[in-house]
């Protein structure tokens, strides 16, 4: 099996049901999604916590959801492959949990005091790409699931909070953005 047909050196692509340029802002969301979900590989696979690591597995799997939907072109996108309200829930509810647990400076942090820690910050700034690509599809009228813009809404908040996790799991303490001048 090939692992590349060359129907997109004219720089196209499929959609579920229409060939589109491969800017297209639907191929854009898309990709920045997939640049989300590998991220989130990378700092499952630097993680020290198993909560860590089973969280994010249910975060690509919702990423994967959600890709798959936007995958399909507006007419035949079918009605239950949308990603529901009880997966945005789910994100708020693990936030909270986590928030809980971990004490958050009152400043802004710099990300790199543990190597999880720093491959979530990644994570979170392409999550929040994510967002942005999302929202802008959203206003050219592609994006009629409304939960898709409130799960990465809420995904930028779940891996902050897991990122400080794992600091404090490494036994880190987040250094202040702003130097602390006496």
């Amino acid at each position: 099996m090939r692992l590349f047909s060359g129907k997109g050196d004219q720089g196209t692509t499929d959609l579920l049901g229409e060939r589109v340029a491969k800017d297209d802002q639907r191929i854009a969301a898309l990709g920045a999604l997939d640049e989300t979900s590998s991220a989130l590989g990378l700092g499952r696979a630097l993680a020290t916590s198993e909560r860590t690591k089973e969280t994010l597995v249910e975060v690509q799997r919702d990423l994967y959801q959600v890709m798959a939907e936007l995958a399909f072109t507006d007419d035949l996108r079918p009605a239950g492959l949308a990603l529901g309200e009880g997966r945005v829930v789910r994100l708020e509810e693990a936030t909270d949990a986590l928030g809980a647990e971990v004490a958050l400076p009152p400043a802004f942090i710099l990300p790199g005091d543990s190597v999880a820690g720093a491959a979530l910050d990644v994570a979170r700034a392409t999550a929040r790409r994510a967002e942005r690509e999302a929202v802008a599809l959203a206003n050219a009228g592609h994006l009629p699931n409304p939960q898709v813009l409130r799960y990465l809404n809420r995904l930028s908040s779940l891996l902050f909070i897991l990122a400080r996790f794992e600091d404090r799991e490494a036994g880190v303490t987040p250094l202040h953005a702003k130097e602390r001048r006496r």
